[in-house]
């Protein structure tokens, strides 16, 4: 009886302890400061166009000090490789089907919830500089200057806070020249979240004068997928509108006419020179500007206690294939940099293969930030793997759906599955097609092995965890075209009641 009491004891004193410990360790978390958060991202800038993802056409110092500081993700994903529905699923953390952006042609409800909107709620001061392109005005920000539409690369207008007015001067510059003026005259008794988001290397991709000779007298290598006859794949890539050869346009997007008369071959050669060189200078202003906003964190003071990311919008082609833009699900448009440095949390130096999706995005930030992740959001929060600890429920597969046909580019609809070493591809619509390729012993997916009868029984396992994750985000065939039905009726009223206004 006796040892029974003392033993009591001592365990009511140890909870007393654990309590007090408890409670000490509690205050100081509320004490340390939560960290700021600097988003940056640019539009259509492809992995293959960094040197710290192994470029071997440019180098990218300022963006790579984040994989030298940081972690670099070489599995991050877009899930619908388009600006404005991957934009709204960065914002939401949901698959354009569920926020609603499913194409360029449809205007974000600025209504629904959005890791910015939950993040101010929770104390933070938050901000959208730069390129928006949802078709509605931001909400959830203390304060927005966006470019209209896509806005342009030279003296453009932006719209602060409702009020357009016009900018001397080269975009990227103006938008970190913003981004920095906000962050000097901010309120410094809030953390912070900015969002500084670029319109280059977008399309028609033009320098600013500083880099407009970078390159000269330089042959940019092809790569070796220029010349993809697409002899095994469906007729999807063989009726698309994105060749350089057929569809990079002359003189809009080469600026220039040829220099003599060229055809075939001679003259789809000159169009990549005259293509990748501009994209590149783009992208060398837009290290600068990176290398800018990195400067002005380390002269504040902030750079420790702020979550840096850089990221693009989706991936892009660079000749690969022959084409450029991006809107396949192929691995060069399926692809999104990501660079993340904290060094509170994260190791220098570190690489990470893990499927992560844009959609992880918005839940990471909140619960970086200690605020709850709402049960809607269907991305998931990658804090851990950022500590260098996998999940071993973190998932092995990722769902893909893209939408945005008959449109610009006349990429067909699809959906499909990846994982890290399959990809299994639906086209529909007006064709019923499918593709498989073994990433392992075909990384540039050039042999649609899904009529092979030794791949049977891979195909039969991917269709089946197709479906299984079609329904686990709520997709599916018939919602789909529902969604799109509504979608074309929405345009068609649109273009009637343009029409009864003229």
């Amino acid at each position: 009886m006796t040892e029974k009491v003392l033993t009591r004891r001592r365990f009511v004193k140890t909870l007393g302890v654990a309590g007090g410990l408890a409670m000490t360790a509690g205050t100081a978390h509320a004490r340390k400061p939560r960290p700021n958060i600097l988003f940056i991202m640019s539009d259509d800038h492809s992995a293959a166009a960094l040197s710290c993802y192994g470029s071997r056409i440019n180098t990218t110092p300022h963006i790579d000090r984040l994989a030298a500081e940081g972690m670099l993700f070489r599995d991050c994903f877009c899930t619908d490789s388009i600006c404005a529905p991957s934009r709204a699923s960065i914002l939401t953390g949901k698959y354009s089907h569920v926020n609603g952006v499913v194409d360029n042609r449809v205007a974000f409800d600025g209504t629904q919830q959005t890791f910015p909107k939950l993040l101010r709620a929770a104390g933070y001061t938050t901000a959208m500089v730069g390129k928006w392109h949802l078709k509605s005005d931001p909400t959830g920000f203390d304060y927005w200057n966006v470019l209209p539409g896509q806005g342009v690369y030279h003296d453009p207008d932006l719209i602060e806070m409702g009020v357009r007015k016009k900018h001397e001067g080269y975009v990227t510059d103006i938008i970190t020249d913003i981004s920095i003026d906000w962050l000097e005259n901010r309120d410094r008794e809030k953390p912070f979240c900015l969002l500084c988001q670029h319109k280059a290397p977008h399309r028609n991709w033009q320098p600013d004068a500083k880099h407009a000779n970078l390159f000269d007298g330089i042959d940019i290598p092809e790569p070796t997928t220029f010349d993809d006859d697409y002899r095994t794949r469906s007729e999807a890539a063989r009726q698309q509108e994105m060749s350089i050869e057929h569809h990079l346009r002359v003189p809009e997007d080469t600026k220039i006419e040829p220099p003599e008369p060229l055809q075939g071959e001679a003259l789809k050669k000159w169009k990549y020179q005259r293509y990748i060189k501009d994209y590149l200078r783009c992208i060398a202003s837009l290290d600068e500007n990176v290398g800018r906003l990195f400067d002005y964190l380390d002269q504040s003071g902030l750079m420790d206690n702020t979550i840096i990311v850089y990221t693009s919008d989706q991936g892009f082609y660079l000749g690969e294939h022959g084409w450029f833009d991006k809107r396949f699900m192929y691995e060069e448009s399926l692809r999104m940099p990501l660079l993340i440095r904290f060094p509170n949390m994260i190791r220098p130096g570190t690489t990470n293969e893990d499927i992560v999706l844009n959609i992880d995005f918005a839940p990471t930030f909140l619960d970086l930030a200690g605020v709850d992740v709402p049960h809607e959001m269907q991305g998931r929060s990658f804090r851990s793997i950022l500590r260098g600890k996998t999940p071993w429920t973190w998932r092995s597969a990722m769902y893909y759906h893209y939408y945005e046909y008959p449109a610009v580019h006349m990429v067909k609809r699809h959906y499909g599955i990846r994982t890290q070493r399959y990809k299994l591809i639906h086209f529909y619509y007006d064709i019923d097609a499918w593709e498989l390729y073994d990433l392992q012993s075909d990384p540039h997916e050039l042999n649609n092995l899904y009529a092979d009868p030794a791949y049977a029984g891979v195909v039969k396992k991917l269709r089946a965890e197709l479906r299984r994750l079609r329904r686990k985000y709520g997709d599916s065939d018939e919602s789909a075209a529902q969604l799109l039905q509504k979608h074309l009726e929405h345009l068609e009223e649109k273009r009637r009641r343009q029409k009864a206004g003229k």
